[in-house]
C-alpha cells in the first residue's frame, strides 16, 4: 500500500502568495482559452470539450499532484496521437467518436494509476530528450500541415500529413480568399505578438475581434464557415458506451499517449522544480495527471498532459501554486455557465489560424540546432524522430523515438570506448587508440574497456585483446585490464571471458584486472572468472595491478585512480 498525501501544489499558501497567483490565474486564463478551444481542432472534438479540459481535470491534479508549476490540460501531442488513430474508426466529433475518445481517456487514467502503484515514474528515462525533441517537433509539423485545409477553407479528408498536402495543393485553385485572408491576419499577428510582446494575451485580443467581426459583418452569410452553436452550463458526468472489442483496440493508443505523458509531464515538472528549487515527487505527479485523465474522461473531455507551453505561460504570468490554476478553473466555468453564446460566430479558418501559431511553435529549431552542435548522432536521432512523425504517424512517431533512443543506447554499449594506456611523460596517462601497434611499455598492454561486457559485446573484447597481444611490437607479458567502467558481466560474456583467459594462460600471457569494485568481483566470483586468474590478480587498484606486471618499471598513475 502507499499513502496518499493531498494538495502538496497547493499548500503552503500565504495571503500575499494567494493574491499573486490568483492574478496569474487570471493571465493564463486570458492566454490559454484560446489555446484550448484550438486543441480540438487537433483532437477532433467538438469546440467546448476544450474548455472541458481545464475543469476537473486541472482541480484533480491539485489535489493529488505535487508539482507546484505543472499545467495539465489538453496538449497538442498526446490530442495529435489518439485522433490519428481513433478518426479511422469513427467520424470526428460525432457522439460515436466521443465516446471512444471517453473510453481511451479512461485507459490512460488506469494506466497511469498502475503507473503509480508500480512506482514507475522511472519509465520517462526511456525516451531520451533529443527524441522528445524530435517527437514534438515532428507533431509540430504533422498539425500545422493539418490545419492547413481550415486555413484555407478547404474539405480535406485525408487523415495522413502527405495526402493533406496533396489535397491542398490540388485545391489551391478553388480556395475561398477570404477565409485564406482571415487565417493570414490571424497567424501574423500571433507571431508578431509572441515575437515583440510575449506577455499580452493576444489571441484571445485576436479572437476575441474576430467574433466581433464575424457577428457584425455576418462572415457565415459570406461563405465563411463558424463553429457554430456550443453549448452552455458545465459538463455532465457520463461513462464511455463503447464495445468490449473496440476497448481492446484503444489498448495500444492508449499506451502511446501514456509514453507520452510520463515522459513529457516528468521533463516539464523537473524543468521548473529545478528552476524553483523545489523537490518533485515523480510518482505523485503520475497519480495527479491520472485524476486529471479520470475527470476528464467522465465530462466529456479527452486526454490532459502536462503541457510544457501551459506551464511556460503559468510560470511567466507569475504562478507559483495549482492556486492559479484553479482561479483558472473558475474563470472557465464563469465562461460555461454565460459566455459561450458568442462563441458560435469564431469562424473556423481563426480557429485553424490559432492552432497553426501552436503547431509553429512546437517546431523546436533551436533545441535542433543545440543537439546539432554538441551531439551529431543524437542530432540525426532527432531528425529520424522528427521524420517518422508526419510519414508513417503520430503512434508510430513515438514508437520510433523509443526505439531509436534504446538502440543508441545499446549501440554504445556494444560499441564502447576502447583504448590503450600508456604513461605521459608530464604525468599520468596518454589515451591511445586500442588498435594492434598500440602497448603500454614494451611486454605491457593496459586495456580500457568503457562499458558492462555482455552478450553482445564479449566477443568485441575477446577480438580487441587477440588484436592487441598479436599485433604488439614485443611479446606480450603482461595484459591489464582496466575495469573502472565495467560493473556487471552477463553469462554469456563470462562464457567468453573464461575461453579468452583460459587462451592466454595457455600462451603464458599474464591477465590482471584494476579497479575492480565489489559488484564485478561478486560476478567474477560466481562465474568462475577469480578462479582462473587467481585471486592476486584481481586488484581494487590499477597500481595494484601494475606492480605485479612491472613493479619499479611502471610509474604509478596519476589518473585513473
Amino acid at each position: 500500500m502507499f499513502s496518499i498525501p493531498v494538495l502538496r501544489g497547493l499548500f503552503p499558501l500565504k495571503p500575499r502568495e494567494a493574491i499573486r497567483d490568483a492574478i496569474a490565474g487570471v493571465t493564463l486564463a486570458s492566454m490559454n482559452i484560446p489555446q484550448v478551444l484550438g486543441y480540438t481542432r487537433i483532437a477532433g472534438t467538438p469546440v467546448v470539450t476544450g474548455l472541458y479540459t481545464v475543469l476537473l481535470p486541472l482541480v484533480g491534479f491539485a489535489l493529488f499532484g505535487s508539482s507546484r508549476h505543472l499545467v495539465v490540460a489538453a496538449d497538442s501531442a498526446t490530442a495529435a496521437i489518439f485522433s490519428d488513430a481513433l478518426s479511422q474508426m469513427a467520424p470526428t466529433a460525432s457522439p460515436h467518436y466521443m465516446a471512444l475518445v471517453g473510453m481511451l481517456t479512461l485507459q490512460v487514467a488506469g494506466l497511469l494509476l498502475l503507473a503509480r502503484i508500480f512506482k514507475l515514474g522511472f519509465l520517462a528515462d526511456f525516451l531520451a530528450r533529443t527524441a522528445l525533441v524530435g517527437f514534438l517537433t515532428g507533431v509540430g509539423v504533422q498539425v500545422a500541415v493539418a490545419m492547413l485545409g481550415g486555413m484555407f477553407g478547404l474539405a480535406v479528408q485525408s487523415h495522413t500529413t502527405l495526402g493533406q498536402l496533396w489535397e491542398v495543393g490540388q485545391g489551391l485553385g478553388v480556395l475561398d480568399p477570404l477565409s485564406l485572408g482571415l487565417s493570414a491576419f490571424v497567424v501574423t499577428v500571433i507571431l508578431l505578438g509572441r515575437r515583440f510582446v510575449p506577455k499580452l494575451p493576444i489571441p484571445l485580443v485576436v479572437v476575441l475581434g474576430m467574433i466581433a467581426a464575424s457577428a457584425h459583418f455576418d462572415l457565415a452569410g459570406r461563405g465563411v464557415a463558424v463553429v457554430g452553436q456550443v453549448p452552455g452550463g458545465l459538463p455532465d458526468l457520463r461513462w464511455p458506451d463503447v464495445s468490449w472489442r473496440e476497448t481492446l483496440a484503444l489498448l495500444p493508443v492508449a499506451a502511446s499517449c501514456f509514453v507520452m505523458i510520463i515522459a513529457q509531464s516528468a521533463a516539464t515538472s523537473r524543468v521548473y522544480g529545478i528552476k524553483h528549487h523545489e523537490r518533485v515527487d515523480e510518482n505523485a505527479d503520475i497519480l495527479g495527471i491520472a485524476a486529471a485523465n479520470a475527470g476528464a474522461a467522465l465530462t466529456g473531455a479527452f486526454v490532459v498532459n502536462g503541457s510544457p507551453t501551459q506551464t511556460a505561460m503559468a510560470d511567466e504570468a507569475g504562478a507559483r501554486s495549482q492556486f492559479a490554476q484553479l482561479v483558472f478553473v473558475a474563470i472557465v466555468a464563469t465562461v460555461l455557465l454565460a459566455l459561450t453564446g458568442p462563441l458560435q460566430y469564431l469562424p473556423r479558418c481563426v480557429l485553424a489560424g490559432v492552432v497553426f501559431t501552436i503547431a509553429v511553435g512546437m517546431i523546436d529549431v533551436k533545441g535542433l540546432r543545440d543537439i546539432r552542435l554538441e551531439s551529431r548522432g543524437e542530432f540525426f536521432l532527432a531528425l529520424a524522430t522528427a521524420a517518422a512523425v508526419p510519414v508513417i504517424g503520430v503512434e508510430e512517431g513515438i514508437l520510433t523515438a523509443i526505439a531509436l533512443s534504446l538502440v543508441r543506447h545499446v549501440r554504445h554499449s556494444y560499441h564502447p570506448h576502447t583504448m590503450v594506456l600508456k604513461p605521459d611523460p608530464a604525468g599520468g596517462w596518454l589515451a591511445l587508440p586500442a588498435q594492434p601497434g598500440a602497448q603500454t611499455r614494451p611486454g605491457l598492454v593496459m586495456y580500457r574497456f568503457g562499458a558492462d561486457l555482455f552478450y553482445a559485446n564479449a566477443d568485441r573484447f575477446a577480438d580487441q585483446a587477440h588484436a592487441l597481444i598479436d599485433g604488439a611490437p614485443d611479446p606480450v607479458e603482461w595484459f591489464v585490464v582496466d575495469a573502472a567502467a565495467v560493473t556487471d558481466i552477463d553469462y554469456s560474456a563470462a562464457r567468453t571471458l573464461r575461453d579468452l583467459l583460459n587462451e592466454l594462460k595457455a600462451r603464458k600471457v599474464n591477465v590482471a584486472f584494476g579497479r575492480v569494485y565489489e559488484a564485478l568481483r561478486s560476478d567474477m566470483d560466481r562465474h568462475g572468472l577469480t578462479a582462473i586468474l587467481g585471486e592476486e590478480r584481481i586488484c581494487a587498484s590499477l597500481h595494484q595491478a601494475l606492480a605485479l606486471a612491472g613493479g619499479d618499471r611502471t610509474p604509478p598513475p596519476a589518473r585513473p585512480d
